[in-house]
């Protein structure tokens, strides 16, 4: 009973830890209650047309063809012919499309959990450009169009999609997705000729047409962005846009009261993904033209960009005007003569305007008081939930605004005395941008004005619940004085020095010297997975240091074999992986040859009644399964690269492999070897149908260092000559385990603990983890559906993260029944290493950067500090995926 009631207390304690990091590092940065705040001049333009090409890189649409040529003429004339103005949006990270459409149309760059909470709805309220316009028409995707539409104050924006099943990256062809859209554009103006009403409201000021453009995107997805598919459908964007203005100018009577943009959400990574933060990703085209808009001015001097793409592109003879990808959705506001969006940080790109001094100074100025009017509000928010006494305010408003404010002032009255005007526009521009960017600082000064104090108090939370634990082990276990007269030796000790001089044997210099690399990463700023590597090669030598190669040759070399092979893994990169659709089949031969040593080692240990049929059956069963999912691959592979879409025999196999492969093993024996290879073969096949390449050897190498590692326990107990050592070949897990043969901790079985806390760490990064969701491949979910959903992709990615984490999970299991440990000891101590761990990891949760940056820093405090929780919950699972068993048709019994 305090057992439970101590693991339920440590259950909660680990679940407040796990929250904490949502409310310290990520909440809505968003404030509301801010009043509107419009240029009161008249604008420049009554409409204005908004087309994304989403996954447009910027050097894919500028660069020329070795022809001299362009593959994008249109979009190429508006800057030779001066009649616009281009430049490069630089995105932020992360490079996904609903925090990119959200930073172009409403002006600020959304957080990690309002991404998290939904990616078609609305999780927190916020406005946008959309929403301040009289109308918005918008056609394309059905996984960004909605988050506007249902956003919006009001029935003002109309959404037109396509079925969310023509993303289909198994498409001979995406560009039809963009085709579908400009077809719907057209007949839609051509309505409008006939209807009076729709006519009526297509004339008013004040309105935007939206034009999502995926076809790009979805072709780089599915044949990379160097690809003829994706090139040839820039060019067909490229059409599209110049049919488009020509319709549109004819509607209007070509009245010149349209504005145009034309840019990208993000780019895309040579190998067919985005997310993260290479300049691929994030340069992104911009090209602006029409009312409004100013030309693209000839210079002659050297532009102050040094990436050489004015060279590359041939476009150094026209000025370029690089922009953050916030600042589209105030230029637009301006253009048009809407409210600013009262929750967007972008800074209007003045040098995009067409307009007189006077109309840009009230525009930065219109800009930074809608910036400020955040800031107010924000810190308001902070001061009313503050003690005033503690309370401490942002130090450049606090000395100040006061003075920059009635400066500002001055100036906007400096604006209607002509003898005044020049320099007056000059400074107010000047200052109203250095106001901008102090309430941008003071803004996320209060966004995390409680992270310090939130820290300090998790921290000590941490200390507290690590100490107890280690009471409770020392009063639980009195030999552990051994170990911690041990760990203040090492402490008190210049170690190598002192261990010189006690002649100390050669394994004290490994658990001594084996901190110094570990605390070495502590204090780096980030956890890097070649450590793993490190680690993997000192474990490596463990069995001749121990002095278990004298016992077991075999298994020894064996052990260090599986250790440097593992090894390889974590050094090879998390995204940007070319397919190799061969290696997967290899893999899966791998496996076969695996089990078949399996099989073979453990012939003459275990024996099967000869009426055990369905044993037989289940066994060859998950060896024609196996064989089937390493062919899959190629085959789904093969019809890909024909444009014959995804078989649906190869779908089928798919699907039906998953939903079994938790299912399969419980038709096995329950005795060690048979159950053990049945859990690795039906779940490696399902890893297989996940894997592109190197990654689906890496199940076959753990799986054979996990058996490895159960026999070479084995020699170690018989070394110690521990009386609770029990033959493998004798252990069922079905049988009850005899609780008098429960021995006491032993310090051997800190260093099995360390192993498993190791080993759990190496599967779950060793290929990758939840941080390189947002960037793989969509090839590796090809075999059991083409069609974009995130959200099944993701949990399709999730689970193959999760399969080696269950393998571990299983070989610790078999571990301790076989070497009869204490299962409450274990848990003790792990708790203390994953405790220590997370503590660290901790400091290193950040909530900028790209996903894979910030699903990293999450994914390496999450799986510490879920090491508790999975304990509990998985060997929940594990015990059942282990001990139970199904039977299709009962063995008959056998009389004498």
């Amino acid at each position: 009973m305090r057992m439970m009631t101590f693991l339920l207390v440590g259950l909660l304690v680990h679940v407040v830890f796990f929250l904490s990091i949502f409310d310290i590092y990520f909440t809505s940065p968003l404030v509301h209650g801010m009043t509107p705040q419009a240029t009161p001049m008249a604008p420049p333009a009554s409409r204005l047309v908004l087309v994304v090409a989403d996954g447009l890189r910027a050097d894919s649409l500028f660069t020329l063809l070795p022809n001299g040529s362009s593959r994008a003429p249109y979009l190429r004339f508006v800057n030779r012919a001066e009649k616009g103005t281009w430049g490069v949006s630089h995105t932020r990270v992360p490079t996904e499309s609903r925090p990119g459409h959200v930073a172009l149309i409403a002006g600020f760059y959304e957080d990690v959990s309002a991404i998290a909470k939904g990616w078609k709805e609305n999780p927190v309220e916020f406005d946008s450009v959309f929403n301040e316009t009289r109308n918005t028409w918008c056609w394309g995707s059905p996984d960004i169009l909605p988050m506007f539409a249902k956003g919006a104050s009001g029935d003002h924006v109309y959404t037109h999609t396509y079925p969310a099943e023509e993303e289909d990256f198994a498409s001979t062809d995406a560009s039809r997705l963009d085709t579908w859209v400009f077809t719907q554009v057209k007949s839609f103006f051509q309505s409008a000729k006939s209807n009076s009403s729709l006519r009526a409201n297509l004339l008013e000021d004040e309105n935007v047409f939206f034009l999502h453009l995926l076809g790009i995107d979805t072709n780089g997805h599915a044949h990379r962005p160097m690809s003829q598919e994706y090139l040839n459908n820039i060019g067909l964007v490229d059409t599209g846009v110049a049919e488009l203005v020509s319709m549109v100018e004819d509607f209007f009577g070509h009245d010149g009261r349209t504005a145009y943009v034309f840019t990208s959400d993000h780019g895309m990574t040579n190998w067919g993904s985005h997310g993260a933060g290479h300049p691929s990703e994030t340069l992104t085209p911009l090209v602006a033209w029409g009312a409004g808009v100013n030309y693209a001015h000839k210079v002659t001097e050297v532009q102050p960009y040094k990436d050489g793409f004015l060279q590359d592109w041939k476009l150094e003879h026209l000025r370029r005007v690089d922009v953050n990808q916030a600042d589209i959705a105030p230029l637009m506001a301006s253009l048009i003569g809407i409210p600013f969006p009262v929750n967007s940080v972008g800074v209007l790109p003045l040098l995009y305007l067409n307009n007189s001094d006077h109309f840009k100074a009230e525009s930065i100025y219109t800009n930074a008081i809608q910036v400020l009017e955040q800031y107010k509000i924000k810190m308001s928010q902070k001061k009313e939930t503050t003690l005033s006494f503690l309370f401490t305010p942002y130090h450049f408003f606090f000395v100040t605004l006061h003075s920059l404010l009635i400066r500002l002032l001055q100036d906007i009255f400096d604006l209607v005395q002509p003898v005044h005007f020049p320099s007056s526009v000059s400074c107010q521009i000047s200052l109203c941008r250095s106001l901008i960017a102090h309430a941008l600082e003071g803004l996320l000064y209060y966004h995390t004005y409680d992270r310090f104090f939130l820290g300090c108090s998790v921290v000590l939370g941490f200390v507290g619940w690590t100490s107890y634990v280690v009471l409770v082990i020392l009063k639980t276990h009195a030999n552990l004085n051994r170990l911690s007269e041990t760990l203040c030796v090492c402490v008190t000790v210049v170690i190598t020095g002192f261990l010189l001089i006690q002649r100390s044997p050669v394994t004290y210099y490994v658990y001594c010297l084996l901190p110094v690399p570990l605390w070495y990463s502590v204090l780096k700023d980030f956890f890097h997975r070649a450590m793993l590597t490190v680690g993997l090669v000192v474990l490596s030598v463990w069995p001749f240091l121990s002095g278990l190669f004298d016992k077991a040759k075999f298994r020894s070399l064996s052990w260090c074999v599986g250790c440097l092979c593992l090894a390889a893994f974590p050094l090879m990169p998390v995204v940007g992986r070319e397919p190799n659709i061969h290696l997967v089949t290899c893999a899966g031969l791998l496996t076969l040859f695996t089990s078949a040593c399996y099989l073979w080692s453990s012939r003459r240990r275990t024996t099967l009644h000869l009426s055990d049929r369905q044993q037989f059956f289940t066994q060859v069963a998950l060896i024609h399964i196996m064989l089937l999912c390493a062919y899959v691959p190629s085959l789904t592979h093969s019809s890909l690269q024909q444009k014959q879409g995804l078989p649906l025999f190869n779908q089928i196999i798919s699907w039906t492999t998953l939903a079994s492969s938790m299912l399969v093993p419980l038709l096995s024996s329950t005795r060690l070897f048979h159950r053990l290879l049945s859990i690795f073969l039906s779940l490696t096949a399902t890893y297989l149908l996940l894997s592109t390449g190197s990654e689906a050897l890496f199940p076959p190498v753990l799986s054979w260092l996990m058996f490895v590692w159960i026999n070479i326990e084995q020699e170690a107990m018989l070394a110690q000559g521990v009386s609770g050592r029990q033959e493998l070949a004798t252990i069922d897990f079905s049988a009850n385990i005899d609780i008098t043969k429960i021995r006491q901790l032993k310090l051997d079985d800190i260093r099995r603990s360390y192993f498993f806390v190791f080993f759990i760490i190496t599967a779950f990064f060793g290929t990758g983890n939840i941080a390189s969701i947002n960037s793989f491949d969509p090839a590796s979910v090809y075999c059991f559906l083409t069609i974009f959903n995130p959200f099944i992709m993701g949990g399709l990615m999730m689970w193959k993260v999760i399969i080696p984490f269950i393998i571990v999970m299983c070989t610790f299991e078999t571990i301790q029944v076989a070497t009869q440990l204490s299962s409450r000891s274990l848990f003790l101590i792990v708790l203390v290493i994953s405790d220590l761990m997370a503590l660290h990891f901790f400091f290193l949760v950040q909530d900028y950067g790209s996903w894979l940056d910030i699903g990293t820093s999450i994914s390496h405090y999450v799986i510490v500090m879920s090491m508790t929780i999975f304990l509990m919950l998985l060997s929940v699972v594990t015990h059942i995926l282990t001990s139970q068993r199904l039977f299709l048709w009962r063995p008959k019994m056998h009389f004498p």
